[in-house]
């Protein structure tokens, strides 16, 4: 199957609007914690000198650079929710989530190497969807793939602010967080801007027939 015809397939054109929606959101939630000069985890008091509760502390004595990271992440997820600058934002986003992703693999984490792996894997995906762009970044002309109406639908955008907003305003106001909370809101307001954009995209498909 040839690039163009993976650009018309409506699946794949709703499973990069939510995956841009699913780990930029992630990027602000994770964000603002720091970005209020707030601690990440506790350190144990039986924790080792070299365990990752010692390395986040550092970071964290750090202040302006903690906060620093904060923001990077915040601008990332951002651009990513907005949809129409979700390039930049991706590409801001490998850069955070694959030095992420060497932390959690340089110190025992468990599980997590899985989890950031994933979201590595995923920002990988977001730059190949738009390989066409990048290839400038290797001295190659870009190539224009057309996409269909429903993707390129401004009502995406909306969408990613009310995320935005959301996200933000829930973690700059709560220190504690129900996860659940803020995973179901989100889920409904993808849910809601997906059935707005579907229904609208149906109407303007029915009058040009």
């Amino acid at each position: 199957m040839t690039r163009q015809a993976l650009k018309h397939s409506l699946l794949l054109q709703l499973a990069v609007i939510y995956t841009r929606y699913l780990v930029g959101g992630a990027f602000v939630f994770a964000s603002l914690i720091k970005i209020k000069g707030h601690r990440f985890t506790q350190i144990s008091d039986t924790a080792e000198a070299h365990s990752v509760g010692h390395f986040f502390e550092m970071m964290y004595q750090s202040g302006l650079y903690w906060q620093f990271i904060g923001w990077a992440q915040c601008v990332a997820g951002l651009l990513l929710l907005t949809q129409r600058y979700a390039l930049l934002g991706a590409l801001a986003y490998v850069s955070i989530m694959a030095n992420i992703f060497v932390i959690t693999i340089s110190y025992d984490f468990r599980g997590t190497p899985v989890i950031t792996g994933l979201m590595l894997l995923a920002g990988l995906l977001l730059l190949a969807w738009d390989w066409n762009r990048l290839r400038v970044v290797v001295n190659l002309p870009a190539v224009p793939e057309a996409t269909s109406a429903l993707f390129e639908s401004r009502l995406w955008e909306g969408v990613g602010a009310v995320l935005f907003v959301f996200t933000a305003g829930y973690r700059a106001f709560t220190d504690g967080y129900n996860m659940l909370l803020w995973l179901g809101v989100c889920g409904l307001v993808g849910a809601v801007g997906l059935l707005v954009v579907w229904r609208r995209h149906r109407k303007t498909a029915l009058a040009a027939a």
